[in-house]
């Protein structure tokens, strides 16, 4: 026997051996093809209809205040984010030419009344006519009309806060001309609970929530906070710009200190009752916003990858707004193992 001849010969060998042992090795692994799951009956509950959606803060009140009359500013005595008291002094203009024009009609005003008391007396008298008696009195009047329209115009001359607030935008600095009714400041109130979100919805949603709905509201400024809120106010016309219909929500931060044009989550509880099924989260195998995929066993032992679409949860369950139609279970265990080319064997 030549060497070739032997090589082959052991190499022979050794393949029967390795063959064997193989055989061997099988015959004592699991059958892999087909995967042991578990299941779960489903769930009929029902519960109110969440609305969501997102917008930005404000308060219930904005304002812009201005002067009823122009002239140069003299001086603004808060500062852009500063907040004031309600009667606050917080601007005024130069009030020299409105000071001359009082002093001007008060001294006509005074005129115009020693001429009455003078045609007065003259026509108690019968030297002067009832003519120039009734002329004179109408001056007097006139007059009298004429400082107390000064007077009016010069106590606009300064700027007083109607109520608690902060300044959010200096809209004229000082020794600017201004005329009047141009906006020199613009701030928000700032009463006691009256901090709004404003969110937008569509025309399905706007229609289901109501006035005095309550709500939950998370800000990112305060993370892990929930914060309690109602529907104060609905809008009756779409926004152009968007489309949506805003809602307002009046938020009770409890102490906490907000910014306006934070961004907020909103969740609103309608009055509408709607009939869910129930899972539990080990059923989901992929979720993607409202989007989820569930696997369905089968009576052949197959399985279906079945897509739904979430309503909301909570700490226990998953409610499933749609997609389980005629569904009766559910798999559990071994989701990730699964795909719609595998055999299962349902454990108890």
């Amino acid at each position: 026997m030549n060497y070739k001849t032997q090589f082959s010969a052991i190499f022979l060998a050794l393949s029967l051996v390795a063959c064997n042992e193989n055989n061997n090795q099988s015959s004592t692994l699991p059958d892999t093809k087909t995967i042991s799951v578990k299941t779960v009956k489903l769930q009929q509950s029902k519960g109110t209809i969440k609305v969501s959606s997102t917008g930005m803060l404000t308060t219930e009140n904005e304002a812009r205040y201005a002067f009823k009359i122009g002239g140069v500013i003299d001086e603004i005595f808060v500062n852009e984010g500063q907040f004031f008291n309600k009667g606050s002094l917080l601007a005024k203009l130069k009030t020299n030419e409105i000071d001359a024009g009082y002093t001007q009609a008060k001294l006509g005003l005074e005129k115009a009344e020693r001429d009455l008391q003078r045609v007065t007396n003259l026509y108690a008298d019968k030297v002067a006519t009832l003519e120039q008696l009734q002329n004179t009195k109408t001056a007097y009047e006139i007059a009298q009309k004429q400082l107390d329209l000064v007077a009016f115009n010069k106590e606009y001359a300064y700027i007083y806060a109607n109520s608690n607030g902060f300044v959010t935008k200096k809209l004229a600095n000082q020794g600017e001309i201004i005329g009047g009714g141009m906006p020199v400041l613009a701030i928000n109130e700032n009463e006691s609970n009256n901090w709004l979100l404003k969110v937008g919805l569509s025309d399905k949603d706007w229609a289901m929530v109501k006035l005095n709905n309550t709500a939950q509201i998370a800000l990112d400024a305060f993370p892990n906070k929930v914060f309690e809120a109602s529907v104060f106010r609905k809008s009756l016309a779409a926004d152009m710009g968007t489309g949506s219909f805003q809602v307002e929500l009046k938020v009770n931060f409890n102490g906490f200190n907000p910014a306006i044009g934070m961004f907020g989550k909103a969740s609103i509880h309608t009055n509408s009752i709607q009939n869910y099924q129930s899972i539990p989260y080990d059923a989901l195998v992929e979720a993607d916003g409202k989007t989820a995929f569930v696997f369905v066993p089968l009576p052949n032992g197959k399985v279906k990858k079945q897509a739904i679409e979430i309503e909301n949860f909570d700490n226990q369950v998953v409610n499933v707004k749609s997609g389980l139609e005629n569904v009766v279970e559910l798999i559990t265990s071994n989701s990730a193992f699964l795909n719609e080319n595998s055999s299962i064997t349902i454990i108890k």
